[in-house]
């Protein structure tokens, strides 16, 4: 027995079998199956597929052969008068074993023949399957390599994006910090305004008060001074219409005058003081409704 046969597991040897007989059968038995396709079904290696198939052909070729039996002593002693015609008969057997066997042979090495081609077809058809799986795993390796290249790319890409929007959050940041500290500076101001604002609506409400009073003051000087400068009218007339009275009655009327013109000259100058604390204060107040104004554009 070959002893590569004797190495194969059992269970490969029932599958090559099994492989083997079932595309035999789907062939009706017309053609042996090759050893590629029996290798495929089987799903062996191309050594163990050749021995088994070698071992499977072999037995399917065996046909029952006539056997040349030899003639009994017997036979010879008791005619011996035939022993030449059964000798003749037995090498024509013999013959015909002979030429059985060769034929076998013959049709063994054809099929070993067979095999061998077949066994290089598979070779060749392996080594084109092998070029196209290396030609393609080359290619893979290209567009992995292409792959990574852009994933790299766009990572570094990403990564850029990323410091570059880390700084523009840092400025954020700051600009934020800024903007907070100045409304509170705003604040503070918007505070400081509105108690400037209250004190000037205090400051400018007395101011108010205090030009009512003037006002009123001035008013009250005008009204004397009207009055002074009417009795002065009157006096004058007076003076022009009695100049003929008395002299004694010129001189009481010339002092009355006198001291008439006197309190009109102390009425006008009561009055332009008081004119000149109106107009101070009407400055002051000017400028407390600029300021107030400005607060409230501020707010």
């Amino acid at each position: 027995m070959n002893p590569s046969v004797i190495a194969i597991p059992a269970d490969i040897r029932e599958r090559i079998i099994q492989a083997a007989n079932d595309l035999y059968d789907q062939a009706g038995r017309n053609s042996f199956p090759t050893v590629d396709q029996v290798r495929r079904t089987a799903r062996v290696d191309m050594n163990a597929a050749s021995s088994i198939m070698r071992e499977w052909r072999r037995a399917q070729s065996i046909q029952t052969m006539p056997v040349a039996v030899r003639v009994p002593d017997a036979v010879v002693q008791a005619n011996h008068q035939l022993l030449t015609a059964l000798w003749t008969q037995a090498q024509e057997l013999a013959n015909d074993s002979l030429r059985a066997a060769q034929s076998g042979w013959d049709n063994e090495r054809t099929e070993l023949d067979d095999m061998r081609q077949e066994l290089a077809q598979a070779y060749e058809s392996q080594a084109v399957e092998f070029d196209r799986f290396k030609t393609q795993a080359a290619e893979a390796e290209l567009s992995h390599q292409e792959a990574a290249k852009l994933i790299a790319d766009e990572l570094a890409h990403v990564r850029a994006e990323l410091a570059q929007a880390l700084i523009r959050a840092e400025r954020a940041e700051a600009q934020v910090g800024e903007i907070e500290r100045r409304a509170a500076d705003l604040r503070g101001e918007l505070d400081r305004a509105h108690v400037e604002s209250d004190q000037a609506r205090s400051a400018l409400a007395d101011q108010q008060t205090l030009i009512v009073s003037l006002t009123a003051e001035r008013d009250t000087a005008q009204s004397e001074l009207t009055k002074a400068l009417a009795t002065a009218e009157a006096l004058a007339e007076s003076h022009r219409e009695q100049r003929s009275i008395a002299a004694q009655e010129q001189a009481r009327q010339t002092e009355q005058r006198d001291q008439a013109l006197k309190s009109a000259t102390d009425a006008r100058e009561h009055l332009a003081e008081l004119a000149g604390k109106l107009s101070a204060v009407q400055e002051q107040n000017t400028v407390l409704l600029s300021r107030l104004m400005t607060s409230h554009d501020k707010t």
